[in-house]
């Protein structure tokens, strides 16, 4: 079976930055299980593995716009530290939840100071040009409970 829209996929990987680092990858025996066309996985990767099949290959490149974005500069922001005040251990590399226009949104704390707080709101792989070794490991019909909710149930999956 191929993958297309709407179908589950289950794949192995590993994410490589332009020089090589490894990122992340899947855990050993149990592989990132998603729905396709659903967005769980950044568009370019997606676009990569539609009309593949399982025990396919392949070694995707993936630009930075196809991946997390370009880094926008305007969601570099600084904050009075007051703001700050029920976090007592603030240090910089913190990732924090903060509501947005967007909904929530995961910042980084890229500052500290004494009266203020450097925080960036670009996802941290935002402007880097990505590599995914991926092998499909499987491809099948969603459950309709799947498809209904828009995610994976089960091993690899989503949880309720």
């Amino acid at each position: 079976m191929q993958i297309a829209k709407n179908k589950v996929v289950s794949i192995d990987y590993t994410l490589t930055d332009s020089k090589g680092e490894v990122l992340d990858s899947s855990s050993k025996g149990r592989p990132l299980q998603y729905i396709q066309g659903m967005g769980q996985l950044i568009p370019g990767l997606e676009k990569a593995l539609e009309g593949k099949t399982t025990g396919d290959a392949l070694k995707a490149q993936i630009p930075a716009k196809e991946a997390y974005g370009v880094r926008d500069e305007e969601l570099m922001q600084i904050i009075p530290k007051e703001n700050f005040a029920d976090i007592p251990d603030l240090k910089v590399g913190m990732e924090l939840e903060a509501e947005s226009d967007d909904g929530v949104r995961v910042i980084t704390v890229v500052g500290v100071e004494a009266d203020r707080v450097i925080v960036d709101g670009n996802h941290p792989l935002a402007g880097m040009d990505l590599t995914f070794d991926v092998k499909i490991v499987g491809v099948r019909e969603p459950t309709e409970d799947e498809l209904g909710h828009g995610h994976v149930h089960g091993p690899g999956g989503h949880h309720h």
